[in-house]
């Protein structure tokens, strides 16, 4: 008997300020889902690991234009957010939030973990002070002008219209996006540093030491690596975050992006801590060499789950755990533009939900995983997309194998018949599918994991024509009911190496089966194909997948085109 393996599993922390988009779940949430799941499937012990991102300015900014004390804003957003994941069968073991008490006992730890080893250095910088609002701005607090496209709601950081990197003494009429005020002037501020060019040489042995990253990550950190590290702000003039535990710095709090990767141990500590007698955090991860760590990321979070959160971990000098693997994704688009979640561009995830059940969506998302490159959303390659797989190929399967044994064997499968070379045949077919598609899962390469589970449910429906039962039952009854007991084997198949895709049609079938409903990895296509023995009573499940009609499409492509969330 193998030893079980020990996986942990984060995605990137949503932000806190509204709902996600489509873009947002197939960007880490989904991989990371469908990931876990077939751990699971295989018998690992997994923890799945993630949490709503709650500081920073966008956080205050949402807050403000709702109306809300930021404390009580977060915690409704993150009931939001929450309510919507599990919706979307996200199997979170946990799911945290950054304002933890946890993530302020051990971010401020880390802090003073690298004080002392002499990795934080003080320096002061100049920034812009709003006379109106009586406090220094972020350059996230600060809209003006773009000099170079004279988009007229630009931030001071950057041009979300044409993507330029700015600072906020480059905006034209630059104003204070809390008040609206325009009395501002520059003024000197300390801040802390960590000193990452110090920690150059540890970060590039422990990169070197990472093995089977994708292209797209490596090349990423590589060219932050060759531009060369730059030593990091990770203190902020704001009255929302972490305090920062240093004489002098009162009334800072620290950076975002220092803190949030903190709550990935900091979530695992909120988890333990429901059930302490039961649950150890630090097993997974302080000195926790037996443990598989993988992060599933957007592309625009590599830099900093590869750069600055590591530097954080080996600059500790502590015994942390830090990721094996990193699988990171490009971006979706939407029917040709960006995803946005502050110009409310794209379908969001509650309306998605209003649209169709989960499974729709996490099968297209992750049949079209935005892997290798950008991926485009269009409502007639979704509809496209689930009318040929869910609809006529996996729905159909299902339907018309247990309408038959409803129809001819009262519900019952048929025990009568030896199998013979068809059944052979089949088994060896479905053996190097199942290989190929563990392998995949094991690359956690999304889309070929997809294309093998559709040819499984491919085969299926072939091995079902090609056996006709409906042709035999009379004058060949035994053959007839070989292949009907095959088929509804492969329908309980089909089911489970979909079930990380979409559970809970997979789980519908299951219960319809009377199978396990949270099914394991089939240990050989032979032991898959006699599962279900005959004499078992079945039932047929309702229609599982609508097909979508090009009114449909219409209607939801004019509905989206420019959608306001207010």
């Amino acid at each position: 008997m193998t030893d079980i393996k020990k996986t942990l599993i984060t995605s990137a922390l949503p932000y806190i300020n509204g709902i996600k988009h489509l873009g947002n779940l197939a960007g880490s949430l989904l991989p990371a889902d469908i990931h876990a799941r077939y751990r699971r499937q295989t018998g690992d012990d997994v923890l799945f690991i993630c949490a709503t991102d709650e500081h920073g300015t966008p956080a205050e900014l949402a807050s403000a234009e709702a109306g809300l004390p930021i404390a009580v804003y977060c915690a409704q957003q993150h009931g939001i957010q929450a309510d919507i994941y599990r919706r979307l069968g996200i199997s979170f073991d946990h799911f945290g939030r950054s304002s933890s008490p946890q993530n302020q006992a051990l971010t401020q730890h880390f802090f003073k973990s690298l004080d002392d080893r002499g990795f934080i250095e003080e320096r002061t910088l100049n920034q812009v002070y709003s006379l109106d609002d009586r406090r220094f701005l972020p350059d996230r607090y600060i809209v003006g002008t773009c000099p170079h496209c004279r988009f007229d709601r630009a931030r001071g950081d950057q041009c979300e219209n044409c993507s330029r990197l700015l600072e906020p003494t480059d905006l034209i009429r630059p104003r204070s996006a809390v008040s609206g005020g325009t009395n501002l002037e520059v003024r000197p501020t300390k801040h802390l540093f960590l000193r990452q060019q110090a920690l150059v040489g540890a970060l590039e042995t422990w990169l070197a030491s990472r093995k089977g990253w994708p292209h797209l990550v490596t090349s990423i950190a590589r060219k932050w690596l060759d531009e060369g590290i730059q030593d990091r702000c990770i203190t902020r003039d704001l009255a929302w975050g972490v305090p920062v535990p240093k004489e002098g710095f009162e009334g800072k709090v620290f950076y975002v992006w220092f803190d949030a990767p903190i709550e990935y141990i900091a979530a695992t500590q909120e988890w333990a801590d429901a059930d302490p007698d039961n649950r150890d955090w630090k097993k997974w991860w302080w000195q926790a060499d037996d443990v598989e760590y993988l992060q599933f990321l957007g592309k625009d979070n590599v830099p900093f789950h590869t750069v600055s959160f590591p530097c954080t971990l080996l600059g500790s000098g502590e015994p942390w755990k830090t990721v094996d693997v990193i699988k990171g994704v490009s971006w979706l688009t939407y029917e040709g533009q960006k995803f946005s979640t502050s110009q409310h561009r794209g379908v969001f995830l509650d309306q998605a939900l209003d649209l169709l059940p989960a499974d729709y969506w996490r099968w297209w998302l992750a049949a079209n995983a935005p892997e290798g490159s950008d991926a485009a959303f269009s409502f007639e390659r979704f509809a496209a997309g689930v009318n040929n797989d869910l609809a006529d190929t996996f729905g159909n399967l299902v339907n018309r194998v247990l309408k038959f044994v409803i129809a001819k064997y009262d519900g019952v499968v048929p025990a009568a018949g030896k199998t013979g070379e068809l059944e052979h045949s089949l088994a060896a077919e479905l053996t190097q599918h199942l290989a190929n598609l563990k392998s995949h899962q094991e690359e956690r390469s999304l889309r070929k994991a997809a294309d093998e589970v559709r040819a499984i449910w491919s085969v299926a429906n072939a091995y079902l024509v090609s056996g006709a039962p409906w042709s035999h039952v009379i004058k060949e009854p035994d053959h007839a009911a070989v292949v009907v007991r095959t088929s509804v084997n492969l329908v309980a198949l089909a089911a489970t190496v979909a079930w990380p895709f979409i559970p809970t049609t997979a789980e519908r079938v299951l219960e319809a089966l009377g199978s396990n409903s949270e099914p394991s990895w089939p240990s050989s296509a032979a032991e898959a194909l006699a599962l279900i023995e005959g004499g078992r009573r079945i039932d047929v499940p309702p229609i599982l997948f609508e097909k979508l009609s090009a009114e449909w499409v219409e209607t939801n492509r004019a509905k989206f085109a420019g959608v306001d969330r207010h």
